[in-house]
């Protein structure tokens, strides 16, 4: 199901198990937990936290419900916020917290209990962690500051607006990977990876595998292969993305877009590992460039890339008009226009 960006469910009290927080013991700082029973690790499990009374613990089920458990947070001072779920808990708490804490985000830590957790792999952080563990690490741990993506809505639903900041008023998503054309059906696929059992690194190796297949062998009407219609405008100076001239001018084979510094498997879409908002680019691909996929993603850089149609961009900014739905940490969003950029710099703590 397709989900909206300009509005998140009514208001709802929020689920939460909340244990209550008695006045600041020296030494000692505020916690919230912000749990995920449904995410694929945890089930209703590993919600035991040391019996530590400054531990504020919440379950919301919806995203209002996330908004109302964050302000609550907020209220109460809380220096270390714990998201325990997978890459889209963790999408789904930062959007929702945009409006509440802004670019004045507590320190975070994260509990890789989703499919994937890719944000988890660029952090390098156990993936075995228990909640105790993370909680005792905002004393001792390693900490890694990372910028999200930011992406908002520009013009009219329909995509025909006028390049301005919607007025409505909706906070932006918030994410770290984010992808259109085949890769929403590279996501399809990776669903049917994990009914298979692979997660992870694992999982990410099978669905781009798949995607190589359907790509060098399937018919020119393949999805795989055809794109979408997408026009993407580099910021500041609003340039076109370079085109190879393979295929029409107008559609994208593929879209690929991240902050994150290394990937699942050691993927390297986007070149050499380094931080800020990175794209890969494809255009309607030749098959032998699709061969070469795997060789390229796993570091390869022959120069001869962008004039046969993959292109390796770094940006400020862009603006993004998508034909097609788009793909952020795993969940879809309609097409239009979007302005995507860098969020606020998040701390992250490492056990």
């Amino acid at each position: 199901m397709t989900a909206s960006i300009h509005r998140l469910p009514g208001p709802a009290s929020p689920g939460s198990a909340v244990v209550p927080e008695p006045d600041r013991e020296q030494g000692r700082a505020r916690i919230g937990i912000v749990y995920n029973p449904r995410s694929h690790r945890n089930r209703g499990q590993d919600l035991y936290f040391g019996g530590r009374e400054d531990v504020v613990v919440a379950t919301p089920q919806t995203r209002s419900q996330i908004v109302e458990v964050l302000a609550d947070f907020a209220a109460r001072n809380i220096e270390y916020l714990v998201i325990n779920g997978g890459d889209g808990t963790v999408r789904d708490v930062l959007t929702c917290g945009h409006s509440v804490f802004g670019a004045d985000w507590p320190v975070l830590a994260i509990l890789p209990k989703g499919k994937t957790n890719a944000l988890n792999v660029d952090l390098g952080a156990p993936t075995d962690a228990t909640l105790v563990e993370a909680i005792e690490a905002f004393e001792a741990g390693r900490r890694v500051v990372r910028r999200p993506l930011q992406i908002t809505r520009l013009g009219d639903a329909d995509g025909r607006g006028d390049g301005r900041a919607s007025e409505q008023g909706n906070d932006p998503l918030v994410g770290f990977i984010l992808g259109a054309g085949a890769f929403t059906h590279a996501i399809g696929a990776g669903q049917g990876a994990h009914k298979l059992g692979f997660f992870d690194s694992l999982g990410v190796g099978v669905t781009t595998g798949w995607g190589v297949i359907q790509s060098v062998f399937g018919r020119n009407s393949n999805p795989w292969r055809r794109g979408v219609p997408m026009t993407i405008r580099l910021l500041p100076d609003g340039d076109p993305a370079p085109h190879s001239g393979h295929g029409d001018p107008s559609r994208r084979e593929i879209l690929f877009v991240s902050t994150l510094h290394r990937m699942p498997m050691g993927l390297k879409p986007f070149g050499p590992e380094r931080g800020g908002l990175k794209l890969a680019v494809m255009d309607r691909p030749k098959r032998w460039l699709m061969a070469a996929l795997p060789l390229i993603v796993a570091g390869w850089q022959p120069k001869w890339l962008s004039r046969a149609g993959l292109h390796q961009i770094d940006a400020e900014a862009f603006e993004l008009r998508v034909g097609g739905q788009f793909i952020l940490d795993g969940e879809a969003f309609e097409a239009g226009s979007y302005l995507v950029a860098q969020g606020p710099e998040l701390t992250f703590v490492v056990p």
